[in-house]
């Protein structure tokens, strides 16, 4: 670990030196990772210092206690020898959770996609609830959503819809919740009370910027239209609503939510990287081959990740195999508890795989 904490410092000091260089200032893509590279090494050199300094301290009351002879005096160094060997555990505890290999995405807003599956109509009754799980999360949570675009389902729900979210790591808080999302209960259009299954898929991709994903221009098409809510009907006169078309992916993405056409133009447009981005991601993860692929952290849109069973009132997190019986509560907006869970099985992999040890 040691070895590892000294490599970061290194490069920490190498950074310094890059950013204040006129390369680096003049270009502001440069200059905006090697600011944030900065301050993320920053955190890990500034513990690693106090780590240094209490290795020290403890060190030199070692010393002392071994050439001291007054009783006194040995017993309080023997106190701040014990304190300073807890602090040291405390801090390598903080040092390996810190050398844990980060997602750079973690710290970046989101997009959150979720679309109705099999199941007909009670799928998109179940992609509702599934949104308003997200958006009574969000609220617990202090994070800003915005919904982007939306399909009605023909008896409630929605066959598709389409938001933002903003605030401290979004994207690292939800990005688990990438994969199918399956629900068993007695739907409503049910005459004989059976149980059916359902699905819906939830896609959290993180919120490109420019300087991340660059897309010609040429390459899109942008079309204009009216608005339109609840079985078509127009929401307003003026041409607001805009869909953009990728034509080398065939991608379509569409925003209405703002008045403004020029306002609904800048957020497809943002929908449209992170979708680019989710595309070169696969294609690299294909191409490496053996790179991990873990079931918590692969956020692959078909794995099933999460069984929601009303009768039972229980949901099951496939994944890391947690079971939960306090469904109403999960409906609300209470997921931290399996975040968490999803979060700590992740760490836990990484720490393995890049051998984070004393």
């Amino acid at each position: 670990m040691l070895d590892k904490l000294e490599a970061i410092k290194e490069r920490f000091e190498e950074v310094a030196q890059l950013i204040i260089q006129p390369e680096a200032m003049s270009d502001m893509g440069k200059y905006t990772k090697l600011s944030k590279e900065y301050k993320d090494l920053e955190k890990v050199v500034n513990v690693y210092e106090t780590y240094r300094l209490t290795l020290e301290n403890i060190s030199s009351t070692k010393a002392l206690l071994e050439k001291e002879k007054d009783p006194e005096f040995r017993e309080m160094a023997k106190l701040e020898w014990e304190t300073l060997k807890d602090r040291k555990e405390e801090l390598e505890e903080e040092l390996r959770k810190m050398l844990i290999p980060k997602d750079p995405n973690d710290s970046k807003d989101c997009i959150l996609e979720i679309r109705s599956g099999t199941g007909g109509d009670e799928a998109a009754i179940f992609a509702g609830d599934l949104f308003r799980m997200y958006e009574k999360f969000c609220e617990k949570q202090n994070l800003n959503l915005t919904v982007l675009d939306l399909t009605f389902g023909t008896s409630g729900g929605y066959k598709e819809i389409i938001s933002s979210v903003s605030g401290a790591d979004v994207y690292g808080m939800l990005k688990y919740e990438s994969g199918v999302h399956r629900v068993q209960r007695v739907p409503t259009t049910e005459t004989q009370g059976r149980v059916h299954t359902s699905a819906a898929t939830v896609a959290v991709l993180p919120e490109m910027e420019e300087v991340d994903v660059q897309i010609d221009m040429n390459d899109v098409r942008k079309d204009t239209y009216c608005s339109s809510g609840p079985g078509g009907q127009s929401v307003n006169t003026t041409y607001s609503a805009v869909r953009l078309t990728h034509e080398p992916t065939g991608l379509v993405v569409t925003c209405q939510d703002q008045k403004s056409q020029i306002k609904n133009f800048e957020k497809a447009l943002k929908v449209l990287r992170s979708r680019i981005y989710e595309i070169e991601l696969a294609k690299h993860n294909e191409t490496v081959g053996a790179q991990r692929r873990s079931m918590v952290g692969s956020g692959d849109r078909s794995d099933k990740i999460r069984t929601y069973n009303y009768p039972q009132s229980r949901v099951t997190d496939h994944r890391i195999n947690k079971t939960v019986y306090n469904l109403p509560e999960v409906m609300e907006g209470n997921i931290e508890e399996f975040i968490s869970a999803l979060r700590f099985a992740e760490n836990a992999e990484k720490m393995k795989e890049g051998g984070i040890e004393d």
